[in-house]
């Protein structure tokens, strides 16, 4: 007998059906012929706490710190179904008639450890050939290519021992250091906030996210605003004109004075105004014209962490609730593995990509996305994709970007206005890129008034391109008439109409909303708005694609972050303010969004089979023991 081992009852099912087994239950499991089915439910198997160790460990004191086991012990999650189902778990996986056990687990560092904690505890028939099932959506075709390419279960190793690390470092950093300072810091906090007790809970990540916004909620709080004046020229007839802006240059008579405040504007309005008075009746020639066309791809694919702050700002929903319905339309087929980090798809996806085209075609029943697809077949748009910026093996590690498969469109009716809308937006991000670029002219223009220089630029969209899908071309009422600036020739004197001052100031940086943290903490602590950029930096995140959004859910659970409901702005509370406070004072570095990479950084290079695991551990040992001796002997 061949047994598969699924994270859900609800993949099992689909396995079945790929299998064409009779999908009658039995008690937790499914058996055929040939082939027996069984499922977890997410986690069955929890790290003992310490207390399960030894008694006395149930009390938080001082002398029972570091707290860091040689033998770690494992339970399975009692009071559920979580405790049945492994008992059922574990009779098939001993079963002397199992010759070969499938892993089909989640296809990632979460899914396997989910599924080795269970082979840890069951203690498998030691004869079964052990294999492991890695797939990319859940699609039939790609359920029978992952059961027939199924690898030796132990090739994956290294990436069960990455997510073991990543388990025992949360645990050992969440226990010891929640401990620690509560039991030095825990009355003085409960005092400072009126409350009669306060314990105070550390993560490895969570602490970080908490740092982040409460260094950029006081950052605001103590911007000062400063006012400045710009100079805006006026030039051309009553009937045409345009507006340039005045900037100070080496031949200004303004160049390096101190009534600047930066290189275009003015630290008082009447010393603006006495300037305008200089430049009066003197000629306006222009010293430069550049006439360019610009072309714009459409931006890359979604991983989760785009399309999370895409869906943060355009539906006002929070990151792990996104992850929910991109989770349920990957479990009803519709679209590939929710949790990647890539932006991009493998060439040998890119080569079969007709596939999701033409399914998409005949079974998406949407008027919207068929004349899209109509409009490319109509204008023999190239699906040749291989040689561009979407596909880029190197920058794949366990699985390609969010694309729709095509398939499963028979579930797309049940699905809520909401679910059908991020579907939606998947499938347009994903059409966009057969599309051709947008296309631009472009005017840049300086003028030259007795050594002082105005510019002005324009921009106008001649081709929508992809912009015909994703709609979000500038609107024609912001777009400049360009008219006006492409007639002018270099040397030519233009008419001044009038010089004005227009008011600035500057502004503090924003805070965060929930989306924009999911970005930052894929890049480390950097809120990149520009997305080509973001994609270009991307180096070690602090978390992983699979945990971010329920990093700030805890947040907010626990009270230190608020997160307003209509506009997904967080805000730090009172007692994660106090809990900054009380970090920044005792371990620093667990705030600072680097270190927190770095250890993301080193459970990759465990999983790539670049340092031993051994290695991690010594390093994190040696970390929470510096730590507290730091403290304890102070």
């Amino acid at each position: 007998m061949k047994l598969i081992i699924t994270e859900k009852p609800s993949v099992a099912m689909e396995f079945a059906k790929v299998l064409k087994l009779n999908t009658t239950r039995k008690n937790g499991y499914i058996e055929d012929k040939d082939w027996i089915i069984t499922w977890c439910y997410g986690h069955l198997i929890t790290m003992s706490y310490p207390e399960v160790y030894n008694e006395d460990l149930k009390f938080w004191r001082l002398d029972t710190l570091p707290f860091i086991p040689k033998e770690w012990k494992y339970e399975v999650i009692s009071g559920g179904i979580q405790a049945k189902q492994f008992e059922i778990v574990k009779s098939l996986l001993q079963r002397e008639d199992v010759t070969e056990i499938y892993n089909a687990g989640d296809s990632g560092r979460e899914g396997e450890y989910i599924q080795r904690l269970v082979f840890m505890m069951a203690d498998p028939n030691p004869k079964a050939e052990m294999k492991r099932v890695w797939i990319d959506s859940q699609t039939e075709e790609e359920i029978q290519r992952g059961i027939k390419e199924a690898k030796d279960l132990r090739e994956y190793d290294s990436l069960s021992d990455s997510a073991y690390l990543r388990a025992k470092e949360d645990y050992l950093i969440g226990i010891n250091f929640s401990r620690l300072l509560s039991i030095i810091f825990g009355r003085r906090i409960a005092k400072d906030i009126n409350e009669e007790k306060v314990s105070i809970s550390v993560g490895r990540v969570m602490t970080c996210v908490l740092g982040m916004v409460v260094a950029r909620e006081r950052e605001i709080k103590n911007f000062v605003k400063t006012k400045y004046y710009k100079i805006i020229g006026n030039f051309g007839d009553d009937e045409s004109y345009f507006k340039a802006e005045w900037k100070v240059t080496e031949k200004s008579k303004l160049y390096n004075s101190n009534l600047l405040y930066n290189e275009n504007g003015f630290k008082k309005e009447e010393n603006a105004k006495k300037f305008i008075d200089t430049l009066k009746d003197k000629k306006a020639i222009v010293t430069e014209l550049k006439k360019s066309k610009q072309k714009e791809n459409a931006p890359l694919l979604f991983n989760l962490a785009e399309i999370q702050n895409e869906c943060t700002k355009v539906f006002k929903i929070k990151p792990d609730e996104t992850l929910e319905i991109i989770q349920e339309l990957y479990e009803k087929k519709l679209v590939t593995y929710p949790r990647t980090d890539a932006r991009v798809l493998s060439s040998a996806i890119a080569k079969e990509i007709g596939k999701n085209l033409n399914g998409l075609y005949r079974n998406f029943k949407d008027e919207e996305i068929s004349i899209y697809i109509s409009k490319m077949i109509e204008e023999k748009f190239s699906t040749n994709l291989v040689k561009t910026k979407y596909v880029n093996d190197s920058k794949i590690t366990d699985h390609y970007a969010i694309i729709p498969t095509g398939q499963g469109l028979e579930n797309y009716e049940k699905l809520s206005q909401l679910k059908k809308d991020v579907y939606k937006l998947i499938v347009k991000r994903f059409i966009a890129i057969f599309y051709p670029p947008a296309e631009y002219n472009k005017v840049n223009l300086s003028l030259d008034v007795e050594g002082e220089q105005f510019n002005s630029s324009g921009k106008v969209c001649i081709k929508q391109g992809y912009l015909e899908v994703l709609k979000n071309r500038i609107k024609n009422e912001e777009e400049k008439d360009l008219d006006i600036l492409t007639n002018l020739k270099k040397g030519q004197e233009v008419k001044v109409l009038k010089y004005e001052t227009k008011d600035s100031e500057t502004s503090p940086p924003s805070r965060y909303n929930s989306g924009g943290m999911v970005l930052a903490m894929e890049n480390a602590g950097k809120l990149i708005e520009d997305e080509e950029l973001r994609e270009q930096i991307k180096g070690a995140g602090i978390g992983t694609s699979a945990t971010r959004g329920e990093i700030i859910k805890k947040l907010e659970r626990i009270q230190y972050i608020q997160i307003n409901a209509k506009t997904q702005i967080i805000t730090p509370t009172i007692k994660g303010e106090a809990i900054y406070d009380i970090v920044n004072k005792s371990i620093p570095d667990m705030l600072n969004p680097n270190l927190t990479a770095s250890w993301e950084k080193g459970l990759d290079m465990v999983a790539k089979k670049e340092i031993e695991p051994q290695i991690f551990m010594d390093k994190l040992e040696k970390y929470i023991n510096s730590k507290i001796d730091k403290l304890v002997l102070k």
